[in-house]
């Protein structure tokens, strides 16, 4: 009865492995006339990588009413259920041997040993007058410079370039067209060390697009074989460095989510907003 049992099993082994050596030549020539079919294919349609980059909000938001009574109530609690933290203990302490001394030899004794916490306070108090915060609100806010990285400083800011699309002007995310042999997640690194000179860094977030949009050329520039784009946007958070201004006056702005409206066309703009929800 074994005997049946273990030929069969060879049977089927040996059958396997014909079966796996054809499909993985197939998937290998298949996918090398994918390749092929997508360099050769003639499609009208480009491929472009978009780059998304934001920059995070440098400080926090101011608070709200209700968020200001909150915080206030908090606070008030926490010192009401708090404990003598070991600074107030140590004043207290010195307090009652000051208060001891007095009692004991009047005002002859010499209280340099005693008020060093009071001198420790006073030193403490004149740091605090010296200390200035930095201002919300920059000079960058009060001439509206949206060239600026300096503004909106609780926002998150995207950078908008302003390209020519035929005979028009248009502001639209960092583009360019892909290449054969990079990602596209190459492409839009690409996007960032040709915009900045190799002057920004930056951190994407993911390989994968966060989204996509199609489009078409305008009639002057619309052919048969080039019809329009399919755009994939992908994400970065600013790290260090600023836009080349190296004759670009005027191609760039630094815009919050409400201001996009102000440059992006419509339909753009729509596609834009569904993947920039967290801005």
């Amino acid at each position: 009865m074994a005997a049946p049992v273990r030929r069969t099993l060879f049977g089927v082994a040996r059958g396997w492995r014909r079966f796996e050596r054809p499909r993985g030549g197939s998937l290998a020539s298949r996918s090398l006339a994918l390749a092929a079919a997508s360099l050769g294919s003639g499609s009208p349609w480009r491929l472009l990588g978009a780059l998304c980059l934001q920059r995070p909000p440098l400080v926090s938001k101011p608070l709200t009413p209700l968020q200001e009574e909150m915080a206030a109530l908090l606070e008030q609690i926490e010192i009401e259920r708090s404990l003598y933290s070991d600074h107030e203990l140590r004043a207290l302490d010195e307090a009652q041997q000051l208060a001891k001394r007095k009692a004991d030899f009047g005002d002859e004794d010499d209280e340099q040993n005693i008020l060093l916490v009071q001198d420790l306070e006073d030193a403490w108090e004149q740091k605090f007058l010296q200390f200035k915060p930095g201002a919300r609100v920059t000079e960058a806010d009060e001439k509206n410079d949206r060239t600026s990285l300096h503004r909106q400083l609780d926002r998150n800011l995207v950078l908008l370039v302003k390209e020519k699309l035929g005979d028009e002007d248009v502001w639209m995310l960092p583009q360019a067209e892909w290449q054969p042999g990079e990602t596209l997640r190459g492409t839009a690194e690409r996007i960032l060390a040709t915009l900045s000179e190799n002057n920004m860094e930056a951190k994407f977030l993911g390989n994968a697009p966060c989204g996509h949009y199609k489009f078409k050329f305008p009639q002057a520039v619309r052919t048969e074989r080039s019809l329009g784009a399919k755009v994939f946007f992908f994400k970065a958070l600013l790290l260090t460095g600023d836009f080349s201004q190296a004759g670009k006056q005027g191609r760039h702005v630094w815009v919050s989510k409400e201001e996009l409206g102000d440059y992006l066309k419509p339909k753009y703009l729509a596609q834009v907003r569904r993947f920039l929800l967290d801005l």
